[in-house]
């Protein structure tokens, strides 16, 4: 059965251990800075919406149970 790929010792461009040389490779990615454009700002109205709708969802329940508690239910 044979390796995959070439030999590691006919490959061009190692250094003697099996490190390249500086400039042998191109870098992994252009650099970029900064966005193409604006990004809006999000809206406040949903999160303070979920917000009071979990708040009374946790009062209605432990309304439920202080109420089963006293036996008023």
């Amino acid at each position: 059965m044979t390796a995959p790929g070439p030999e590691p010792d006919e490959v061009p461009g190692l250094e003697p251990g099996g490190s390249v040389r500086p400039g042998d490779t191109p870098p992994d990615a252009g650099q970029t800075s900064g966005l193409s454009h604006p990004q809006p700002m999000p809206s406040r109205k949903l999160p303070i919406g979920w917000l009071i709708v979990i708040v009374v969802l946790v009062l209605a329940v432990a309304a439920f149970f202080v109420l089963k508690a006293t036996d008023f239910l």
